[in-house]
Parts: C-alpha cells; sequence; structure tokens
C-alpha cells in the first residue's frame, strides 16, 4: 500500500518550536519513525512537507495520479482556514486522516475548529508523533492499535 504523509507549516520545526507543546524530538525523529513503521507494516511511505498552501494542493492532486491510497495530512495552521487545501483533500477518493501532535482542543479557541477534517476520515490529535503511527494503522485497517 502506498501512503502519503504531508506535514504543513513549521512541521519541519519540530524540536525547535514550543517545546513545552510539540516535544523535543526533531523533523528527523519523525521522519525515522515513519520510514520505521513503513518497514514493519511492509507498506510504502512517503513523507511531504511543505509551509507553502500551493504547494500542498499540488501534492494531495498529484496523489490521484500516482497510486497513493492513503493520505495522512497535519495541515498545522492551514487546518482552521485553508478552504483550497480541504477542496483538494475532498477531491481524491481515499482514506485520509487529519492529525495533530497537540490537543488542539485544549489550546487557543480557533485551534478547536477544523475546516479540513471534514474532508478526512478521521481525526488524530494530543497523541504527540505516536499519532502518525495511529494514523497510518487507520489506513491500513488496524484502527485501534496504538502503533508500537
Amino acid at each position: 500500500m502506498k501512503i502519503l504523509v504531508i506535514n504543513g507549516p513549521n512541521l519541519n520545526f519540530l524540536g525547535i518550536r514550543e517545546k513545552s507543546v510539540y516535544g523535543t524530538k526533531d523533523y528527523d525523529d519523525m521522519l525515522k519513525m515513519i520510514a520505521e513503521k513503513g518497514q514493519k507494516e511492509g507498506c510504502s511511505l512517503e513523507v511531504f512537507q511543505s509551509n507553502h498552501e500551493g504547494a500542498i494542493i499540488d501534492r494531495i492532486q498529484d496523489a490521484y495520479f500516482d497510486g497513493t491510497e492513503g493520505i495522512v495530512i497535519n495541515p498545522g495552521a492551514y487546518t482552521h482556514y485553508s478552504y483550497a487545501i480541504r477542496d483538494a483533500l475532498a477531491s481524491i477518493a481515499v482514506k485520509k486522516v487529519e492529525i495533530h501532535i497537540s490537543n488542539i482542543m485544549e489550546r487557543e479557541d480557533f485551534r478547536k475548529i477544523s475546516v479540513t477534517a471534514p474532508a478526512c476520515d478521521k481525526q488524530i490529535y494530543g497523541k504527540g508523533l505516536d499519532g502518525y503511527l495511529m494514523a497510518i494503522d487507520f489506513i491500513l485497517g488496524k484502527d485501534g492499535e496504538s502503533g508500537e
């Protein structure tokens, strides 16, 4: 199975930004964790990160043509206002999971609103980086497993 993991703005600054919220593991740690998950599950996992809305939309649209069978997306701040990313997600008929490292329901009010989640099959938040593993499990049909 081919799964695309998309990370939006500032995710490349993991381990640098707001460590009390996002933890001390950096982006390379996350990439390694996802690669190990792909090896363990025998699936192809591609990770894409951009701070640019249009690049994220382009990658989602490319997924339509490249055989992607599932999408895990952490849209970052675009979660709260990017109807363009929402529309791109809605146009791709594969399993999709929106993920957030922090518990967005216990943060600022604006973070509780997601315009992109309705275009996804599931939303996971507050599980740290393990949320990515949980999202991959969901796409693989192993919902409920911790990913450990």
